[in-house]
């Protein structure tokens, strides 16, 4: 006999294991999981979990993302509204469509603004909820409007790009988790037919390299762990003994991967989880790893980068399914 939620919410599911949707292949099972393809899905979605007074977690690729070994005892809704149209110049995007699916459209139509985002293994709304960035650009630099969705009231409202607050690897939406992006509008850069459209897609060639390069991508992990200190050091001693520092005061941003590097943690295990010696702020599954092994790390990494250079690291990694402290 079907449950209560299996009737108001059909197709839910009970007991998914979280670690099959997540790029660290790491996390225990979902109370109740559900895959909501349209606004409405997610609208009926979140009537049922208010009803059964269910915590919710929304689910986009899996990315930047570590869930307890113990799983969600809530409802965990796979955003998979990934409709993608374009005119002219303007993106209408689903919260569930895929980063590098999105960054290959456009270049496909001679719009250029996301092709730092290849090989980026995210949603346009995970990357929206932490104002994903690199190589010197951020996705807030494309977006025009977010319409997201309040988990308490169930009205859906748009924002400005003003009013989402974006900062550095934040959003309003990571501050206020009850707020669920649906979709997204964003503009691009048209460049005209020929050359400058082979650029956009040479951009994209050079990206990817530089991640198979520089990165751990043979080992699951939810991509970088910290986020990069934009901070100056100040302290001669430290100066005098890291002279790398003077470079990185120059551009205002230290990696964490260097801090770390220089904590003399790189290849450090804890179980079957590494910090990545290919590329220091990665902390790579290497079979079978734990969430805790992952906290273990992190630990670890905050308490010597902080014992070292004064430095406290903020972790870019959103956590789920453990206990509030």
């Amino acid at each position: 006999m079907k449950d209560n939620i299996s009737q108001r919410l059909p197709g839910v599911k009970k007991g998914v294991l979280l670690k099959d949707y997540t790029t660290y292949k790491i996390g225990g099972p979902a109370k109740y999981f559900f895959v909501a393809k349209s606004k409405q899905d997610l609208i009926s979605a979140a009537e049922a979990a208010k009803e059964f007074k269910l915590s919710v977690f929304i689910l986009g690729g899996g990315s930047n993302l570590l869930i307890s070994d113990k799983g969600f005892n809530g409802l965990v809704v796979k955003m998979d509204i990934s409709d993608i149209r374009l005119e002219d110049s303007t993106a209408f995007v689903g919260a569930g469509a895929n980063l590098m699916k999105l960054a290959y459209t456009a270049a496909d139509n001679g719009l250029s603004g996301l092709e730092w985002s290849a090989g980026v293994p995210g949603t346009i709304g995970g990357a929206i909820y932490g104002n994903a960035q690199a190589f010197g650009t951020k996705i807030c630099d494309a977006i025009k409007s977010v319409e997201a969705m309040d988990l308490k009231t169930l009205q859906i409202n748009n924002f400005t790009k003003s009013q989402c607050n974006f900062s550095l690897k934040d959003s309003i939406f990571k501050k206020n988790r009850n707020l669920v992006i649906v979709s997204a509008v964003l503009e691009f850069k048209k460049v005209p037919e020929g050359s400058p459209r082979e650029e956009i897609r040479s951009k994209i060639r050079e990206f990817l390299q530089y991640r198979k390069d520089k990165h751990p991508i043979n080992f699951p992990s939810a991509g970088s762990v910290f986020v990069n200190p934009e901070i100056l050091i100040e302290n001669k001693k430290l100066l005098a003994k890291f002279p790398e520092l003077e470079e990185y005061n120059k551009k205002g941003i230290i990696p964490s991967g260097y801090l770390i590097a220089k904590s003399g943690l790189c290849g450090k295990k804890a179980g079957n989880a590494q910090i990545s010696e290919k590329h220091c702020n990665f902390i790579v599954n290497l079979g079978g790893a734990k969430a805790k092994d992952v906290l273990s790390l992190i630990s670890l990494a905050k308490k010597k980068v902080k014992a070292n250079f004064g430095i406290s690291l903020e972790p870019e990694v959103q956590f789920v399914g453990f206990a509030k402290k």
